[in-house]
């Protein structure tokens, strides 16, 4: 099999181009503006001619190609528009010409955005798929929109096409200066782990699976969470905006190992992502979650698949920024 990946020097994108490669099984394209290692043509997605000569032969797209979140304030929202929509466009279209039999497209939780907040005293929000997105920036929006693309055509083209919600799963420090301040950067993305990380290794599973659903067309369209299995449950959203820890000491033993660590428990948690849909139905499992995080700690190792450390933290932007509170500008 052929497969198209897009955004090939980031993240997730280099992480499906190793792992594909080293599997030795597939011919795997790599489509980006940047050139890196991983990135076997240099170019915009927007471009339709260059698109073409990407796209033969191709039996699948893996688009993660995309403007993020830390650019909402360095680049315009006409940008965001002519990356993540009109891009998405370009290669649906494509795809349905060179007769490409999976389309899968990286999206986001933050396109959630309003939804993932409780009100003051609220308990915690239960996000599974059936939860409304509301939107709360450009990238969320361009996001949802390049979702309804996706489904648009695979409801006019009889193109299957499925939609990964992926949470973080970058190594970059958080944005958020209280967040750095107040937990060491591992302890912070552990804790994540419970509610709203995917590991890297898992996501790029996740798009595996994807494929060969798509393929097999026992699913035309979807749309997935992509996030670590939480041990918590939904009868528990109450306890968990008021005491976390206590929560979840009823599922995993963590203290011997954050003790010895000097990490801390998150006190409360607004929000947890439910992955139970995309386990079902992409017959994706996850191996990375909490409670396999504490024990890899347990033994001294990491707590996260190698394959994190091997594609390693890139940052967002090509410059630096002198003088800012975080290690890049942020807006919502």
């Amino acid at each position: 099999m052929k497969i198209l990946v897009t955004g090939s020097a980031g993240h997730l994108g280099e992480g499906l181009m190793r792992v594909l490669r080293a599997g030795g099984e597939h011919e795997v394209v790599g489509v980006d503006v940047l050139e890196t290692p991983f990135t076997t043509d240099v170019g915009m997605i927007q471009d339709r001619d260059f698109l073409a000569g990407c796209m033969r032969g191709v039996d699948a797209v893996i688009h993660t190609a995309t403007l993020h979140k830390p650019h909402v304030a360095t680049h315009s929202k006409q940008d965001f528009v002519d990356t993540n929509i009109t891009g998405t466009l370009a290669l649906l279209e494509e795809a349905v010409r060179h007769k490409v039999s999976a389309f899968i497209f990286t999206s986001t939780t933050s396109t959630f955005g309003h939804a993932l907040k409780p009100a003051p005293g609220e308990p915690a929000v239960w996000i599974d798929e059936d939860v409304v997105p509301i939107p709360k920036n450009i990238y969320g929006a361009t996001k949802l929109g390049a979702e309804h693309l996706c489904e648009l055509f695979s409801r006019e083209q009889e193109l299957p096409c499925l939609v990964l919600r992926t949470s973080r799963f970058f190594p970059e420090e958080d944005d958020r200066k209280a967040s750095r301040e107040s937990f060491d950067g591992d302890n912070l993305k552990c804790n994540e782990l419970l509610y709203r990380r995917v590991d890297l290794h898992d996501a790029v599973q996740a798009h595996l699976c994807a494929i060969e659903r798509a393929r097999e067309r026992s699913l035309m369209f979807g749309r997935y969470i992509i996030s670590a299995t939480t041990p918590f449950t939904r009868a528990e959203v109450d306890m968990l905006a008021q005491d976390a820890p206590a929560v979840l000491r009823q599922h995993v033993d963590f203290d011997e190992v954050y003790g010895r660590l000097g990490w801390r428990m998150s006190p409360t948690i607004e929000r947890v992502y439910d992955n139970a849909r995309a386990r079902r139905e992409l017959g994706w499992e996850p191996v990375i979650d909490f409670g396999a995080a504490i024990e890899r700690l347990s033994r001294g190792e990491s707590p996260f698949h190698p394959l994190v450390g091997e594609v390693g933290a890139k940052g967002y932007h090509a410059q630096t920024f002198e003088g800012e509170d975080g290690p890049y500008p942020t807006a919502e």
